[in-house]
């Protein structure tokens, strides 16, 4: 695993990770994985289309069972299987995320963010998840005081590159270019 590469992505809630995360998967065929997969997973036994209360919900209790490192291990263990080089894990919501992603030799974390109102009005358009369509006093609410919403900002504070996402589509998809572009000459 020494000569793997591991992105992390970090980012509120509506900042643009996944779009970022498609689009390097596409351009430079890198293997995507997310933390919160196996949360996901779990859910789909459940509900058609399950919140983000829920997820946060099941992470609490899969943690309290087995540990805060439960979703790591499964990671840990995925990425030692994958015959890929270079893997990008969008999602970090957690400082041991963080962690995870530079206990590997050769890591790098990006922080994709935009102002709230925005991310809250990308949410509501995008319809998602369940619970997508709240008020924006709501959406506030839920990341002043939601576990898997808090240390998003101070990690991202720590990560090896920002993106800002206040801009086109196209300018989103220039910076995380420039940003893979650097982590591949290193």
């Amino acid at each position: 695993m020494d000569d793997k590469i591991i992105i992390g992505l970090v980012g509120e809630t509506g900042s643009g990770k996944d779009t970022v995360a498609n689009h390097i998967h596409k351009k430079y065929d890198i293997t995507l994985r997310r933390f919160a997969s196996p949360l996901k997973k779990t859910m789909r036994f459940f509900t058609d289309k399950a919140s983000k209360a829920d997820l946060a919900w099941l992470y609490s209790v899969l943690k309290e069972r087995f540990g805060e490192d439960v979703l790591h291990k499964a990671l840990r263990k995925e990425i030692r299987n994958l015959d890929r080089k270079i893997i990008c894990i969008n999602g970090l919501r957690m400082p041991r995320d963080e962690a995870f992603i530079r206990s590997f030799p050769h890591n790098y974390i990006i922080y994709v963010t935009a102002d709230q109102k925005r991310r809250w009005e990308r949410t509501v358009n995008r319809g998602e998840k369940s619970d997508d369509a709240q008020s924006f006093a709501d959406f506030q609410a839920f990341e002043a005081t939601a576990e898997t919403e808090k240390a998003v900002p101070e990690i991202g504070a720590r990560a090896d590159y920002v993106i800002d996402n206040s801009g086109t589509l196209d300018e989103l998809l220039s910076k995380a270019d420039q940003v893979i572009d650097d982590i591949l000459t290193k």
